[in-house]
């Protein structure tokens, strides 16, 4: 790579429309939502989709039936995503054939004139540009005559590539993390269902099976039978209570007003997985107070239906976070381990007794935390909440080691992101052949 300055030789200014098909996404039908429209085989993407895909859409919440496909369009893979409305200009490529609204603009790259991962990037780039023309009006959104005005950086087509691949290497690493990170979390969760909600370790010993997957020792810490209990049949040994003797809820903490220290918004509260999106520096004022070890709940609608969720471990040793006054703070009681709140929250039974109990109007619904005390809860022996934390929590050291990297990477990418679309810095597409 090579520093140069700017307009660099070579490079030329062109709008979207002379690099390939422009077009808005469909859904002719109205009302917009009818049920008949949904849930067939056809991907259907919407804005959320697109602003969560760190570039590239391989997941989607909702789908198109037959009836659906018909007023609409399937758009082939490779298309680039760029929201107008709702989330703007948030962009996305697809990584399979998908429908998508007329809040959403679709770009399919002629392969001769120019690359659609470059043109991707050329979007995150001027995003605040596009986004600032969006903002005043009564619902903030542009159209397609606001993309119609863009002139776009576009060097020759080997270097969009070569530009394409340094950036896409990085973003290939965050994706991998990202991906390796849920299923490790999966494993967790999995194991805290099978042994703390389904007994599956204890069920298998009663019918004579070795526990699935376990090896002898740990098998060996469950019984080999069940004993009445007031919430129904237990593992023999384990203790029948509820939440509160189990969990220390909104436990107190000890913040100075005015101490400067982490602050997590309700806004970076992550849907998925246990790590926030970010956090800041910030003074004291009124809220609710953490430390490592903890396990955060959103009591409010939408965010707990929405899954935020997160398990503290993100502060330096010994210190006390604060936060949303909307926030649950859990801290498991020993011998249960941290990593069982954060496994138990993410529990749908539990999620689900939740939002069950939420009070308020429609509007602004949250969870009084006293509902916890009607929440069953079994305590497992001793031995056998240690060695659940001795296998997960090497698990979780892992998605907090790939999370600092992630970050630290997309720092980076950021960071040469503007540099390379303006041609600031240079890539020889000799050293990026196909």
């Amino acid at each position: 790579m090579a520093t140069n300055s700017y307009p660099p030789d070579g490079w030329q200014f062109v709008k979207l429309r002379a690099l390939g098909e422009v077009n808005r996404g469909r859904s002719r039908h109205r009302p917009r939502y009818a049920e008949h429209l949904y849930g067939g085989p056809y991907p259907f993407i919407q804005t959320g989709d697109i602003k969560a895909s760190g570039g590239r859409i391989t997941k989607y919440t909702q789908t198109y039936s037959a009836a659906g496909l018909a007023q609409s369009r399937l758009w082939p893979a490779g298309t680039v995503c760029i929201t107008i409305a709702a989330n703007i200009a948030e962009t996305g490529i697809l990584e399979f054939p998908a429908c998508f609204p007329d809040s959403v603009i679709g770009f399919v790259a002629d392969p001769a004139k120019c690359d659609a991962h470059f043109i991707e990037y050329v979007f995150r780039r001027l995003r605040r540009q596009i986004q600032h023309e969006a903002t005043g009006s009564v619902q903030d959104n542009i159209n397609l005559a606001t993309l119609d005005r863009l002139a776009l950086p576009l060097p020759p087509l080997q270097e969009q590539k070569a530009i394409a691949h340094v950036l896409g290497t990085l973003d290939d690493k965050i994706e991998l993390n990202r991906r390796m990170n849920e299923t490790l979390e999966a494993m967790a969760r999995a194991i805290f269902k099978s042994w703390f909600v389904d007994f599956d370790p204890v069920r298998a010993k009663v019918e004579g099976r070795q526990p699935f997957g376990m090896d002898a020792a740990t098998a060996a810490l469950f019984p080999d039978s069940f004993e009445d209990s007031p919430l129904s049949k237990i593992p023999e040994g384990w203790k029948a209570t509820t939440l509160p003797e189990a969990f220390e809820i909104n436990p107190l903490r000890a913040l100075s007003k005015g101490q400067e220290t982490t602050y997590l918004d309700m806004q970076n509260m992550p849907t998925r997985g246990h790590r926030p999106l970010g956090w800041i520096h910030r003074r004291f004022v009124s809220g609710s107070k953490f430390t490592n070890g903890d396990t955060l709940i959103a009591r409010i609608t939408p965010c707990l239906e929405n899954g935020k969720t997160a398990f503290v471990d993100f502060l330096k040793e010994g210190e006390i976070g604060w936060g949303s006054t909307e926030f649950i703070v859990l801290r498991p009681r020993r011998p249960l381990p941290p990593e069982y709140g954060y496994c138990l929250a993410r529990d749908q039974e539990f999620r689900d007794f939740a939002i069950q109990n939420m009070t308020g109007s429609s509007g602004r619904q949250r969870v009084p935390t006293d509902c916890f005390a009607q929440y069953p809860s079994v305590l497992p022996a001793e031995a056998i909440a240690r060695r659940f934390g001795e296998i997960v929590r090497p698990l979780f050291a892992i998605v907090k080691s790939n999370s600092e990297e992630a970050s630290t990477l997309t720092a980076i990418r950021d960071a040469l992101l503007p540099k390379l679309i303006s041609g600031e810095i240079r890539v020889d597409p000799r050293e990026f052949k196909d």
